[in-house]
């Protein structure tokens, strides 16, 4: 029994001490307390910081798809301009070699029927590929759309307007492949 007490003793010597030190090094815990939250505020910076990053990787991966997507939208939707390009004279050829059988004789009809019916043939294969013809013929002068050959003084025509279609335009899907080439009236000196 003595010995229990002395142990007991000596166990409540020991947590004394223990108290001691813990009070004598609360200067110490105070300051790993700030240590601490100086280092969980560093923390959050460089948490906002890489949070911020991500975002802007986030926004930039959606901006070069979204991009993506467009151009390959572009280039599905455009893929046939050079065909339409070169298709072109063509129907050029076609229409010069209607004009000028207009007034020929009965052999030239059957000429003319000809190329009157492959006329028809490619304007439906045009129309199909969404190419549409600008034949400004009258209408107000538009850079956009036409190209002036040369301009002619007229008073019976308001300035700026079509005289002549020298060679008619094209668009595919609303894009200009083509200008019409025309003749532009101007006001009399």
């Amino acid at each position: 029994m003595v010995e229990e007490k002395i142990s007991k003793a000596s166990e409540q010597d020991v947590n004394a001490d223990q108290v001691e030190q813990a009070g004598s090094a609360e200067g110490g815990v105070e300051m790993s307390v700030e240590e601490l939250t100086l280092q969980l505020a560093e923390a959050r910076k460089r948490a906002d910081d890489n949070w911020n990053q991500y975002l802007r990787a986030v926004a930039e991966q959606e901006n070069i798809r979204k991009r993506s997507e467009r151009e390959l939208e572009s280039a599905h939707k455009y893929a046939l301009e050079r065909f339409v390009v070169e298709l072109l004279p063509v129907k050029d050829s076609l229409e010069m070699g209607l004009a000028a059988a207009e007034g020929a004789t009965s052999e030239a009809a059957k000429i003319k029927e000809g190329i009157e019916l492959t006329l028809k043939m490619l304007a439906t294969v045009m129309e199909k590929f969404n190419i549409r013809e600008v034949n400004p013929q009258g209408e107000k002068f538009d850079p956009e759309l036409h190209q002036a050959m040369s301009v002619q003084a007229r008073t019976d025509v308001e300035p700026d307007h079509v005289i002549t279609v020298v060679q008619k335009g094209y668009l595919l899907n609303d894009r200009l492949v083509r200008p019409a080439l025309v003749i532009v009236s101007q006001a009399p000196d």
